[in-house]
């Protein structure tokens, strides 16, 4: 089981690499890692057990956040109509966006980053992702709004980007992570 012990925070270098592509079929230890992931975001919304192993709630995560420069990624949260997306995805890839953006009200947060950075994080209001499942199908997700925005997020992660390196007029100093945040 993943713990906050697990999740590399930033400063560690693995989160600024592109991430490598994963081969297909996929192995036992991606599908193991993907699954891993998705457990952990479970559990992480559980009161119970993230009490209990003191997670901090999330709704996705990429592999390099757990020390994996691997083109992995987990979701586990709704969308506006409730509709539920739990999942592993390999290789993902962005085929379409719009050209309207959208952003979070409050600003984004991430479990590798424990410090509030204030700022409007600008997305994408729709786009299409292809990659592969957990059993190595091909998917295809339309997405718009809030899960939208978490899917950027989390590809981002796969390309060395963190969420605050988006946000227009935070200086160099506000992205660098603050002594002992790093690993």
């Amino acid at each position: 089981m993943i713990t906050m012990d697990q999740i590399v925070r930033e400063g560690h270098p693995v989160l600024r690499q592109v991430a490598q592509p994963v081969n297909l079929p996929l192995t036992v230890e991606d599908k193991n890692t993907l699954q891993s992931m998705l457990e952990f975001l479970k559990n992480s919304q559980d009161p119970d057990i993230a009490e209990k192993y003191d997670l901090r709630p999330g709704v996705g995560l990429a592999a390099p956040q757990i020390g994996v420069a691997k083109r992995l990624f987990a979701v586990h949260t709704t969308d506006e109509n409730g509709k539920e997306y739990s999942l592993g995805i390999a290789n993902p890839k962005v085929v379409s966006h719009s050209v309207e953006q959208n952003e979070l009200e409050n600003g984004e947060g991430c479990l590798s980053v424990d410090r509030e950075i204030e700022g409007v994080v600008p997305r994408h209001s729709r786009l299409t992702v292809k990659g592969f499942d957990q059993n190595g199908d091909p998917i295809t997700l339309r997405l718009r709004g809030y899960i939208a925005i978490v899917f950027q997020h989390e590809l981002d992660h796969l390309d060395g980007i963190m969420f605050y390196d988006r946000i227009e007029g935070l200086s160099d100093a506000q992205k660098r992570p603050l002594p002992g945040f790093a690993l």
